[in-house]
């Protein structure tokens, strides 16, 4: 009998880091829960991070994953967001890990293409998607649909070897 493996999706951000659980059970997908951590702009950056760390290892424990995706880093013009954004991103791949789970790692375009069908869908495109494949999910921001758009391309890509998954790249 098979069971159903529950995937955290993570879309990092040093505002706004989207939180996404789902569960597959073969070809099928269901809705857990979804949500955004916060963190506080009028702290330094050091305390922000804990912010996020602090966030989303209660997400960690409160949804009991099994496994854990988070998005590559898109790359900015500006060095100094790109830097924040990065640092964001360890704290969403050191959460994960802390907590034994194996956690790969997907770029925006793979997760677009999987989820909508073109690796150069909108914000809105995402959102209708992840409505039509799990009709009972709900989201309060475009982070957490995002977030649950990775889970979907994990459960998707799983089977590939996880050594290989963090070298999965764009479309």
């Amino acid at each position: 009998m098979m069971t159903p493996i529950r995937i955290l999706g993570i879309d990092p951000g040093l505002r706004r880091t989207g939180w996404g659980v789902i569960e597959t059970l073969g070809n099928r997908l269901s809705f857990i829960a979804s949500g955004t951590v916060t963190s506080d702009n009028r702290l330094e950056l050091a305390r922000r991070l804990v912010q996020l760390h602090d966030g989303l290892a209660e997400v960690v424990q409160r949804q009991a994953p099994m496994e854990a995706a988070v998005e590559l880093t898109f790359v900015n013009k500006d060095a100094g967001a790109t830097l924040k954004l990065g640092q964001a991103r360890g704290v969403a791949l050191l959460v994960p890990s802390l907590a034994g789970l194996q956690v790969a790692e997907y770029a925006p375009n793979l997760v677009k293409k999987t989820v909508v069908g073109t690796g150069h869908a909108e914000k809105e495109q995402i959102r209708a998607m992840v409505k039509v494949l799990m009709p009972k999910a709900v989201f309060n921001s475009d982070d957490a649909a995002d977030a649950l758009a990775i889970a979907i391309c994990h459960a998707h890509h799983r089977k590939a070897p996880l050594g290989r998954l963090a070298q999965v790249g764009g479309v």
